[in-house]
């Protein structure tokens, strides 16, 4: 079978949304580990590396979820309209999750009186546990099949309050809180924090652990409720990636024990990234229930006018993130040792 601008438009989403999940997802696992880094006084350290570590970058990974968002509108509009009229309940308090997210970072930051502080970290905190469970559950209902082509086709509430749905936000919250942890060890290290670099890793072992179980129990809930999913997942294209999911799963934890804080961040990701293309190239070409990509895909005047556009686009952003994400990798002080000015 040859290859088609769908396929390549699907390709690039498909890369886009891996993008968002291993770095907008770590981004609300900064906020979990927040939410739990317990008082005032025993918190600080670890919320100033969480502020440091997301800081520069939060914003910035919500360009992939806009480049999805914008790749499902032009390239497969029949897909973007059933998803988000049938799923708009998730989408939305999703969406309301992000905002009140973005607002509550900004202004804990800005703000000087102690209870002022505390609300928007509150709401940071909050925003940034429910928000990825929600979009979990939105993935849930359209990798379970409940999502029908067509507006508002689906159950409106059925259709992302099921076992898969859930199973599958709880283990977005787990991912992201894992993602996180692991790249703050990294932080810690390389701010010469040795203390906050052990912390993290115990949390991201705990973490990877509790990811690991999570996802074992979600096949067995699939085989249960979505049994052509289970299937999906466990044949054909798809195992390899399962497959890569679960080594590179089991390395990372053994990397975390080795204390090797650099090369788990690519385990990890492995490990994420293999769950979401296993999903992808088990349920292809199929998009939606009866709806295969050459039926959703616009015409092929459309998609080559997105992907040149996009090609075009590329060539300033990419450099730009590049600059951007490698810049605030470099060695820097911890957070309460930097120099005033």
């Amino acid at each position: 079978m040859s290859l088609t601008l769908a396929d390549v438009l699907m390709a690039v989403l498909w890369i886009g949304l891996t993008a968002y999940v291993l770095l907008g997802g770590a981004d609300f696992g900064g906020g979990v580990w927040d939410l739990l880094a317990g008082g005032a006084a025993r918190g600080r350290r670890q919320r100033a590396l969480v502020e440091h570590s997301i800081g520069p970058v939060w914003e910035t990974n919500h360009v992939w979820l806009i480049l999805v968002i914008v790749l499902m509108w032009t390239g497969i509009p029949p897909v973007f309209a059933a998803v988000t009229s049938t799923l708009y309940i998730p989408l939305t308090l999703a969406a309301l999750g992000i905002i009140a997210r973005g607002a509550g970072f900004a202004f804990r930051k800005a703000s000087t009186e102690v209870w002022r502080q505390r609300l928007f970290g509150a709401t940071f905190a909050f925003s940034s546990l429910v928000t990825p469970f929600f979009l979990g559950t939105a993935a849930g209902g359209i990798a379970s099949g409940r999502v029908p082509p067509g507006l508002a086709r689906g159950d409106l509430v059925a259709s992302w309050l099921n076992p898969t749905s859930v199973v599958t936000g709880l283990l977005a919250v787990a991912t992201a809180a894992y993602l996180a942890a692991v790249y703050l060890t990294r932080d810690a290290e390389r701010a010469g924090d040795q203390d906050l670099a052990g912390l993290f890793r115990h949390r991201a072992l705990l973490a990877g652990l509790v990811t690991g179980a999570l996802a074992v129990a979600g096949l067995l809930v699939l085989r249960a409720d979505s049994p052509g999913l289970f299937r999906e997942l466990t044949s054909g294209w798809a195992l390899p990636f399962v497959v890569l999911s679960a080594v590179a799963g089991v390395a990372s934890l053994v990397l975390l024990w080795r204390r090797s804080y650099l090369a788990v961040r690519v385990t990890a990701a492995l490990a994420v990234a293999g769950l979401l293309w296993g999903w992808g190239a088990g349920q292809y070409p199929m998009l939606l229930p009866g709806l295969p990509l050459r039926t959703a895909a616009a015409t092929d005047a459309v998609l080559a006018a997105t992907l040149a556009a996009l090609a075009l686009g590329a060539l300033l952003l990419a450099p730009s993130l590049w600059w951007l994400y490698t810049t605030f990798q470099r060695p820097h002080p911890p957070p309460e040792k930097r120099p005033e000015h």
